[in-house]
């Protein structure tokens, strides 16, 4: 009996990361101790540009579906959307507990709200300790750029385990609550398996600049103005928020709030004791017309050029109840998130044109990122001291600078695994490998109500339809004889103007229907050997006389 438990405590932890590496967002790892799961984080992330329609993109959940084993529950280190935005998604095909803090547990609460779903959430604080199977988890609190962040530290039968979580080492956060620097050498000197950390601006010398930097800046803003100032931030940023209501209550401005996002947590954060305003401050979008310019301050989603956000309907005159006038003043509170340059450049350009003063990073100190720097990051693996370093959280640019900076601490470089999603790394507190055969994983794809029915062929296919158009050749086919009815007509979308190209498009039918007679004329029936020939006709004829490759779609249509 006792040979038999020893052989237990000595099988591996498994850690597999299911999203979050090689990308930003769609954060979620598995820590996996024989039939027993713990999940930290459930993520979603922005579609890509070739993503044509798609609205979010999920982890895929299906190693948990179908491994067998038991979800002892879900860990959540704060309230960004790529940390608990699959949370919905996941609930409704997966029964698990939720942890996290207040702030991140309301954001939750609303989003299952939402989908008229409902979770076992279960609230947690900074210093918190509780166990889930074989997991004894420790919050820790951290600053980031949202209230109530934390990092977990996690006890396994076969090792330590520490995650930072997204964070920044804030001296002077907006709260008043700095990092845990005891608790964590505390942590450092019990000793530490496998450490993964935060590693989005590791390539980034320095500090990351204090939350305090950007409320200087926009007080000294909102002293030299005026006029209407409208100022475009990250919703989730509570501490940012609070900081603009301050020094808008200094100036003796009413404040109103634009964006559905944005409501949503401003009105949650209130509720919830982590955002402070004064009574009177807040007024209704819709009555801001009764305000006079230079006593209004509109805060308002956007910051990210999003199409359908509040501050981009704004720049197209299509806001309900915000017009952009001559000489507002627009603050962007944030920087672009890679891949959204040009969308945020549009906005931007939008709203120069109709005469506002726009006021951006490239300007002033109108935003500080939340994620830690170099020397943050060498002060964290000082702290921590790990045995085994697994970086986390970045494209493959940042773990790669990430897995470096620990090298050069002295760290080996055979104990510091750079993964992929799917990656199974197994550990106990000597020894740690990556199996050889990686788990399934990839994008859930979510369209409208849909989620998962869009895969790789749907997005070729509109990719196809995007690039070249779409031309449709439709015939009717007589029941009684196989014989061609009536047709083929030639319907171009995205293509050409029809009325534009009438001898290309009756070139086109005619090159179908000579090859219709032809299959008339070898009393070929099968509709599938018509459809691929009138299919390839049409793709090389159009392809001689135009150069283009447009998707081809053969209709026929039994009378």
């Amino acid at each position: 009996m006792k040979q038999n438990t020893n052989k237990k405590e000595s099988q591996g932890l498994k850690v597999i990361p299911i999203g979050g590496l090689n990308g930003i967002g769609k954060n979620m790892t598995l820590l996996e101790y024989q039939d027993q799961i713990l999940v930290i984080d459930c993520g979603m992330t922005f579609p890509e540009d070739e993503m044509y329609g798609i609205d979010i993109v999920l982890p895929d959940f299906s190693y948990l579906q179908n491994s067998g084993k038991k979800i002892k529950g879900v860990i959540l280190t704060h309230g960004h959307e790529d940390h608990i935005g699959a949370i919905p998604y996941f609930l409704k095909v997966l029964n698990a507990p939720i942890y996290g803090t207040r702030l991140t547990l309301g954001l939750v609460k609303n989003k299952l709200e939402e989908h008229g779903i409902k979770g076992k959430l279960n609230t947690i604080k900074p210093g918190d300790k509780f166990r889930l199977g074989p997991f004894g988890i420790e919050t820790i609190r951290t600053t980031h750029s949202i209230a109530d962040a934390v990092c977990f530290c996690i006890d396994t039968p076969a090792g330590r385990i520490f995650h930072t979580g997204d964070f920044k080492i804030d001296y002077t956060p907006v709260d008043g609550e700095p990092i845990n620097f005891t608790k964590l050498a505390e942590i450092g000197a019990k000793g530490v398996t496998l450490m993964m950390a935060d590693s989005t601006n590791a390539l980034r010398p320095g500090f990351t600049a204090s939350e305090k930097v950007v409320g200087e800046t926009l007080a000294n803003i909102f002293e030299d103005v005026n006029q209407r100032i409208i100022i475009a931030t990250f919703s989730s940023n509570v501490h940012r928020v609070q900081k603009i209501i301050d020094n808008a209550v200094k100036c003796k401005r009413k404040v109103a709030i634009s964006g559905r996002s944005m409501e949503n947590v401003v009105k949650i954060a209130m509720e919830l004791g982590y955002l402070s305003v004064p009574a009177g401050t807040l007024v209704d979008i819709k009555k801001i017309n009764t305000i006079p310019d230079r006593q209004l301050l509109i805060i308002t989603t956007g910051s990210q050029g999003e199409p359908m956000s509040a501050l981009s309907r704004m720049a197209s005159n299509d806001h309900k109840s915000v017009q952009i006038k001559k000489g507002d003043v627009v603050i962007l509170s944030s920087t672009p998130v890679p891949g959204n340059e040009k969308m945020v450049s549009n906005v931007v350009n939008k709203l120069i044109e109709k005469e506002a003063t726009v006021i951006y990073s490239d300007i002033a100190d109108t935003h500080v990122s939340g994620h830690a720097c170099e020397e943050e990051l060498k002060i964290m693996h000082s702290l921590i001291k790990p045995k085994f370093f697994m970086p986390v959280h970045g494209e493959y640019r940042h773990l790669l600078a990430h897995s470096h900076l620990a090298e050069s601490l002295g760290m080996k470089k055979e104990n510091i695994f750079m993964m992929e999603n799917g990656m199974v790394l197994e550990l106990d507190r000597k020894h740690a490998s990556i199996l050889p055969n990686p788990v399934s994983t990839g994008n859930i794809l979510v369209d409208g109500l849909g989620v998962g029915d869009v895969g790789n062929i749907v997005l070729r296919d509109r990719k196809l339809l995007s690039e070249g158009g779409l031309i449709i050749a439709v015939a009717a086919i007589s029941k009684a004889t196989g014989k061609v009815a009536s047709g083929p007509e030639i319907i171009s979308r995205g293509f050409v103007y029809v009325r534009e190209s009438e001898d290309l498009i009756e070139s086109a039918r005619a090159a179908v229907k000579a090859r219709l007679d032809r299959y008339e004329a070898e009393g070929v029936k099968d509709w599938s050997t018509m459809k691929n020939g009138v299919r390839d006709e049409l793709r090389d004829f159009i392809y001689k006389q135009t150069k283009r490759s447009p998707v081809i779609l053969p209709i026929f249509i039994e009378v």
